[in-house]
């Protein structure tokens, strides 16, 4: 996003943090659902997110057209925050796509908060991303964006039971999302969200054996003080490094591992 979508984006977070205090975990998850199925229609009209971005027109004439056009589908609380982001200036229409969706997870996130579920939502979807990280097939059909109705049913049997009801609300919009692109980055990219608000940022640790808690902490402790902030770890068992550490700290990469090392010497040496 650039900066004037930026700005109205921290604007109409505020607006959803004031109506989500006080509220339910029931309460805040139905506001999710409503706020996914607005980004979805967004996603389809073009000519809807022109009319509700337009920078031509006063932002009271656009939250109007707003509530003509939701406030008979919409719950007081989601047709503010649909009328809120009408009034704001968004850079380009499909920022508004992209700013209803984030409001829909995070009050996602905001019921799992509030169901006492976040620690448990955080930790379904990091091993999620690790199966389809696994998984090529799965990868694939989960990254195909022509497939929303088989992905809903491939979800159905892959989620239905075994993971909260917020876990669940999350991936299924997501995923089925046209705009998905890679199923295992858009899974990470709620994890970290999940983290954040928890007040964490997460280190994304790959080992070739089970870290023992002594030496997770160690770690934990190490990437607080580089960062100079709080560090959870998701930590991922593989072989195939054969012995060292890749972590990842957002875009940053450090790969100690004892396979990426004889790589760099096989290259030297054949270099």
């Amino acid at each position: 996003m650039e900066a004037s979508s930026r700005e109205a984006l921290a604007v109409v977070r505020e607006r959803l943090d004031e109506l989500s205090r006080g509220s339910d975990g029931r309460a805040l998850l139905s506001l999710s659902d409503e706020l996914f199925a607005v980004a979805r229609l967004l996603e389809g009209q073009l000519s809807l997110r022109r009319a509700l971005s337009d920078p031509s027109g006063k932002p009271e004439d656009r939250a109007a057209l707003a509530q003509r056009l939701f406030a008979s589908r919409l719950s007081d609380a989601a047709l503010d925050l649909v009328e809120t982001v009408a009034r704001q200036r968004w850079s380009r229409p499909v920022d508004l796509v992209e700013a209803v969706t984030t409001l829909a997870i995070e009050a996602a996130l905001d019921a799992s908060a509030a169901r006492g579920e976040l620690d448990d939502v955080e930790d379904e979807l990091f091993r999620f991303g690790r199966i389809v990280g696994a998984n090529r097939e799965l990868q694939r059909i989960l990254s195909d964006p022509a497939a929303a109705e088989g992905k809903a049913a491939l979800l159905d049997r892959l989620l239905d039971g075994r993971v909260s009801p917020v876990t669940e609300q999350l991936l299924r919009n997501v995923l089925t999302d046209p705009r998905v692109g890679d199923a295992e980055r858009a899974i990470e990219h709620l994890s970290e969200m999940a983290s954040r608000r928890r007040g964490r940022y997460v280190a994304r640790v790959t080992s070739a054996v089970a870290l023992a808690p002594a030496q997770e902490q160690r770690l934990t402790d190490v990437l607080g003080r580089l960062y100079g902030r709080t560090i959870g770890l998701q930590v991922t068992v593989d072989p195939s490094v054969l012995g060292g550490l890749i972590v990842q700290v957002g875009d940053e990469v450090v790969d100690g591992s004892i396979a990426h090392r004889l790589e760099a010497a096989r290259r030297r040496l054949a270099g």
